[in-house]
């Protein structure tokens, strides 16, 4: 993975509230080091929607482990990891209008090329993954989106 994915960086972070905002900050600067700043929105989003579900999946466990962050690039794409200590794969669900919470995987579609997830059974827990490219740099509304797959 590392010829394919040759950029790397990893953040942990404490399961806690101000794991969203340190996380969306941490991607703000990277993709500026790297010179990817049109794919910012994108990855700003991405990184929140799946560090909120993380962050939530942990602390519903037991023992609350920290999450973990992966972004990784080839110049023109960036891959997203986000990695959590609860086994439960990810769901999309459908969310009516009225509801509070419940969008984030179809947020996450929207403005990823393709996500994913798989077990990591030697650590316990799960990743899920997000690839992000200059095709969903823009604002994609989430409802076009999803009528659209």
């Amino acid at each position: 993975m590392t010829r394919q994915w040759p950029i790397q960086d990893f953040l942990e972070l404490g399961a806690l509230e101000g794991a969203v905002p340190s996380a969306r900050l941490h991607v703000r600067h990277i993709l500026w080091e790297w010179r990817l700043t049109p794919l910012t929105q994108a990855v700003e989003q991405v990184v929140s929607e799946l560090i909120t579900n993380s962050v939530a999946a942990a602390r519903a466990m037991p023992q609350i482990e920290p999450v973990r962050l992966w972004l990784l690039s080839d110049t023109r794409k960036i891959l997203v990891l986000v990695w959590d200590a609860n086994p439960q794969p990810p769901t999309l669900i459908e969310a009516d209008e009225y509801a509070e919470s419940g969008r984030g995987l179809f947020l996450v579609r929207a403005f990823s090329e393709r996500w994913g997830s798989y077990p990591t059974p030697q650590t316990g827990g799960k990743v899920v993954w997000a690839v992000c490219g200059t095709n969903t740099s823009q604002l994609v509304n989430p409802a076009v989106a999803r009528r659209g797959a």
